[in-house]
Parts: structure tokens; sequence; C-alpha cells
């Protein structure tokens, strides 16, 4: 058994799933590999949890306890969108203190883990004991020359998105009570300290994406040159950058060359056929398509059997670049809060923020490089790997874990 116990509630846990729930799971599992773990998430994971334990028996799960806490029906039934969602989760942070109370539950240490960001509260201080929070997330606002591109309601979004951001950075006591309060906050991006008052706290950066390891050692002597990107098809993720950067790409070819070029984009959502438009308009349904949905396993054959990894997504996060750089594939990305600080110069290029048609033009010559010298890429692919081994396993998240608990004065 662990020589501690961690209280770690998390919003969102599915084994199954992948992004926050898949984070959840694992960051459970970490844990329990040194500490006992009482976790605790909503009553509708609680199915998921309990078929995938069934059916893949391990070890650890002997240090692990659930629990499972919702507010009332009648406050679940309207939670209908992002910001009543939003309102929900908060509402289950502040109500999960006095269900702790009343579980009569002995616990060293309290660990906010997911579903949150850099401008959400948490509560757990208030049990008295020592108190983690994270790893938490920073969105950085959208360069507005990318989103010039898409309809009006996004830029209004964002724009009011980052006004709630700014209420809550300046005029959240409850946000402020937690900053003060934590003992240590883990953040998922160096941003994360710029917006917070983090001067004289203990906090470290830990991106909170990793991945398991599916590597197949069938990466060299690829004839054709493949680059895939993953994710929904809205302007954060930047497919149009993607697309129109791989179009200017091929067409700088020679024509004999272009046929053993392609882009597959593996997403679907609002913006789906913006991007089939974007597509036809340049004449490039030869050289790329799109797959709305694949299981897992064909996503993972996907990876394995491409050449690069083209993401100039604007979040402060992204999954699958741990995923990419697991199958030791170069990533382009932009030079931002999430894939940008995810990345070194040695497996991948970081493209600085520019005007639209540049980056657009920076994106094309990355690819250039990649797909003109096998030499760099080759050496791209296994800096890649070593990089992912080093940061990106789930092991190496639960080793810093372990490591801020026993640093916590008990």
């Amino acid at each position: 058994m662990g020589n501690k116990t961690i209280l770690a509630t998390c919003y969102a846990v599915n084994p199954y799933k992948g992004s926050e729930d898949g984070m959840g799971w694992n960051f459970v599992l970490q844990i329990a590999r040194f500490n006992n773990v009482i976790a605790i998430t909503r009553k509708n994971n609680q199915i998921h949890i309990d078929r995938f334990m069934k059916e893949n028996p391990n070890e650890v799960y002997k240090n692990i306890k659930f629990l499972y806490f919702d507010l009332p029906y009648w406050m679940r039934f309207w939670k209908k969108g992002s910001f009543a969602s939003l309102i929900y989760f908060n509402l289950w942070q502040k109500n999960i203190i006095s269900f702790i109370k009343k579980q009569k539950i002995t616990f060293d240490i309290v660990h906010n883990i997911n579903f949150h960001n850099d401008w959400t509260p948490s509560f757990l201080h208030q049990l008295n004991k020592p108190f983690v929070w994270g790893p938490i997330g920073h969105h950085s606002k959208i360069p507005k020359q990318y989103l010039e591109k898409y309809s009006i309601k996004y830029s209004v979004k964002e724009n009011f998105t980052w006004g709630i951001k700014k209420i809550f950075w300046n005029y959240s006591s409850a946000l402020h009570a937690t900053i003060k309060n934590a003992d240590h906050i883990l953040c998922m991006n160096q941003n994360v300290k710029n917006v917070l008052p983090l001067k004289d706290k203990n906090y470290s950066i830990m991106p909170s994406v990793a991945t398991e390891d599916f590597f197949k050692n069938t990466n060299d002597n690829k004839e054709d040159f493949n680059a895939i990107s993953v994710g929904r098809f809205i302007p954060l993720k930047g497919f149009d950058l993607t697309i129109l950067s791989f179009v200017e790409f091929i067409n700088s070819l020679p024509l004999e060359e272009r046929a053993k070029c392609k882009l597959t984009l593996v997403g679907t959502g609002p913006e789906k056929n913006k991007y089939i438009n974007l597509i036809q308009e340049n004449k490039a349904e030869n050289n790329i398509e799109i797959i709305e949905w694949m299981d897992r396993i064909a996503l993972m054959n996907l990876y394995n059997k491409a050449s690069v990894f083209l993401f100039p997504s604007h979040e402060g996060a992204g999954m699958v670049v741990a995923e990419a750089l697991s199958f030791g594939l170069p990533v382009i990305c932009l030079d931002n809060d999430g894939p940008g600080e995810f990345i070194n110069s040695g497996c991948g290029f970081a493209i600085q923020k520019t005007n639209y048609t540049a980056t657009i033009s920076k994106l094309h010559e990355a690819l250039n490089k990649l797909y003109s010298n096998e030499d760099v890429l080759k050496d791209m692919s296994e800096k890649a790997r070593i990089h992912y081994e080093n940061t990106f396993t789930w092991n190496s998240k639960g080793n810093q874990l372990n490591d801020i608990y026993n640093q916590l004065q008990l």
C-alpha cells in the first residue's frame, strides 16, 4: 500500500476516452503507483470505471477507492452547452466540500485534478490539508488574423469568453483564495504564471497531456510523405492553416512528385464543409482526404504510417501532440502556449505567429525541410520519440506528482 492517502477530485474520469476523461483516469492510476488515493468523480463515470477495472485487472487498483458525487437531478438536467456546464462544474466543486466531510474519511493531501483552468476556483483548501491544484490550463486568446477567415460569431464568442476570464482574474475572491491557499500549483504551460500572481508560490510546469505507448518501429524507409492532423473542425484547431500550407507545399513540387504526398485530416465538426470547399477550391482532392471518424487502433495505425504531424492549433493543450511524438513524428505547429511549448527544436518546428499569409508560407517551408532531406526527417523522428519518452509518458507524470507530494509539509 502507498505511504500517504491523497484525496483527489476529478470531475471527468473515463478510461475509455481521451482528453480530460482519460487524463483524470491516468492521474488516479499514477497517484496509486506510490500512494493510496480516494478519487471523487461524477456518478455517470461509475459504469465505465467499473467495467474497465473488471476487464483490465491491475495490481494498482488495491490502492484506489472511488467515491461518486453529483448535485441533485434538477440542477443537472439543464446542464446544456459550455456556459451552463461551467456553472454546474463550479457548483459541483463548491458542494463537494460538505460531501467529503460527511464521508468521515481520513487523508493527508487534497488534490484538485482536472477539468479546470486558471480562472475557475477550487474550494478544497477549506478542508485544511496540504492542497495541490492542477495541472491548470491556460488558453491564450486566438490572434485576430486567424479568426478573420471565419464567421464573426467566433470572434464575438472569443471576446466574450476573454472578458469573463478577466473578471475572474481581477475580481473573484474564490479564485484569489484558491491561489493563496494552494501549497503547490501545477501549470499546464508557462503562461499561467503570467496571468496569476504566482511569484511567491510553489509551482511547476506539467502539461497534462500524455499518452500510452503504442509505438511500432516501422517508420524507416517510407517512400511516401504522409502528413496527418487530428482534432475537431473548429477555428481553435487551425485546420484552414493546415490545408492551405499543404496546398502551397504540393504546388511547389514537380508534378511527378506530388502523387506521393498526402495529408489526412481525422475529425469532424461545424467547419467541415468550409474545409471540404477549401480543398476543392485548391483542386487538392487527390492529395488531401478527410476521415470523419476511426477507432483508436485504426488511428494508431495511421500515426504509424505517417511522416509528420501538421498541427497549427491555437489551443493551450493538445493530447494529439503527445500521441504523434510517441510514434516518432516530427511536429509542425505554432509557437504558442500549447503545442509550441510541448516540442523543442530537435523534434519539430514551432512557427512564429505573424500575418495569415506568412504563417502559411512558414508552415510550408517546414514541410519542405522534412520532405527534401531524409536525414533531417530521420533525426527529428528519433528525437521526437526520445522527447516523448522523457516528457509525455504517464509514468513520467506520476514520478513528478510523487516528488511534489513528498515535498509537502504534512
